[in-house]
């Protein structure tokens, strides 16, 4: 178990703070009415899913003697529109590995990147397809 700790600062900004010391701070977006001057409550979500897919697929690629240094993956976060109720609609995320990566294990790292603790916990109505490729 993991306590964050998060305080209202005002002006629509949180600050988080992790057991360990990190500290990240949150601000609502300008469409409504925030600064944008830090990411989001949603960004962070949709930044998590990135983040856990990679680091996901790298404890993996570890246990099986390959690197996935230099991997990236790009999240896009789409949000409802009005009138239904604010949250987030869709995450598509495109991962791009390493051709280093051996063309018989890219199936079950795919596998193990869709399985994501992250990915697992999201609603089945958030949409979030993952895309695959090797450069």
């Amino acid at each position: 178990m993991v306590t964050i700790q998060t305080t209202y600062v005002g002006n629509k900004k949180c600050e988080l703070r992790h057991p360990e010391g990190a500290v990240l701070r949150t601000d609502a977006p300008k469409d409504i009415g925030g600064e944008a001057s830090a990411f989001s409550p949603t960004d962070l979500v949709a930044a998590a899913l990135a983040s856990c897919i990679l680091t996901t697929i790298g404890m993996y690629a570890e246990r099986s003697g390959f690197k996935i240094d230099g991997a990236t993956a790009s999240v896009e976060k789409h949000m409802t529109t009005p009138p239904a109720q604010r949250r987030i609609a869709r995450l598509p995320v495109v991962v791009t590995l390493p051709r280093t990566v051996p063309v018989e294990m890219r199936e079950r790292v795919e596998r193990v990147g869709h399985s994501c603790p992250v990915h697992a916990s999201l609603l089945a109505e958030v949409e979030a397809p993952i895309e695959y490729r090797y450069a």
